[in-house]
């Protein structure tokens, strides 16, 4: 972020009421077992975030930050300890509803951007929609809204392998938006990109995150996590710092 447009964005910040809470994780353990070892990944974690957040998670290997993101995007649960997701006990759900609030709660958006190769953009983004069960008209109006706010209407017949990888990461931004969900959580969302481009990708998170979306982003990259409002810091399943930017 340039320091010309830093006044603006510090008034942009702080004029912004706090919104409702989303997650909030109290005394939240999760064990793993690996022959006779036992493994402590996160060690009574606490932690809340509210809608309208831009968050950070970083950690060095073996912090615990994968299985923090793993817990918080209901891809696994807690061994003990508590997990509301917008007032819902995630840590006593089945895996049905946990693919329930995955689906229409959470935006994912991955490294290696996990597109169907044979599918174009705007099958890949309306996906979501077909497992929420909406009708084909709603499902392509919906879709091509959400790629025209990434700035790739006029991409949105293409497949993956004729777009750039920016653009295959905003086609999968797009989908993480496409349901219109709670929080979009994105790990390491520029990890395939050239500095350039995935400078771009985090502006355009920045201009999300200003239209009111929460965002949740995984990193190990300094510069990247600088783009949040919030960075929390793992070391040893434990947080080690939780700060404002």
């Amino acid at each position: 972020m340039n320091s010309a447009s830093a006044p603006a964005q510090t008034a942009a910040r702080s004029a912004r009421p706090p919104g409702s809470v989303v997650i909030e994780i109290d005394g939240v353990t999760k064990l793993y077992r690996m022959g006779t070892e036992t493994i402590h990944a996160l060690r009574g974690v606490a932690l809340r975030i509210r809608r309208n957040e831009y968050l950070a998670i970083m950690g060095p290997s073996g912090s615990g930050k994968s299985t923090l993101m793993n817990m918080l995007g209901c891809l696994d649960t807690p061994t003990a300890g508590h997990y509301d997701f917008n007032g819902k006990n995630v840590a006593t759900m089945v895996d049905d509803e946990l693919a329930e609030i995955r689906n229409r709660e959470i935006g994912f958006v991955f490294q290696t951007f996990n597109l169907l190769p044979r599918s174009n953009a705007l099958q890949n983004v309306e996906l979501p929609l077909i497992y929420a069960g909406l009708g084909k008209s709603e499902r392509l109006e919906r879709a091509r809204r959400a790629l025209e706010n990434v700035g790739l209407g006029e991409r949105m017949f293409h497949r993956p392998n004729e777009l750039s990888g920016g653009q295959r990461q905003r086609v999968a931004i797009a989908r993480a938006l496409v349901n219109t969900p709670s929080i979009i959580l994105a790990d390491e969302p520029t990890g395939n990109l050239d500095s350039k481009t995935g400078e771009e990708i985090m502006e355009l998170f920045e201009r999300l995150y200003e239209q009111g979306n929460t965002i949740i982003v995984v990193t190990h990259e300094e510069d990247i996590a600088r783009h949040a409002r919030r960075i929390v810091r793992l070391r040893d399943g434990l947080i080690e710092s939780d700060t404002a930017v």
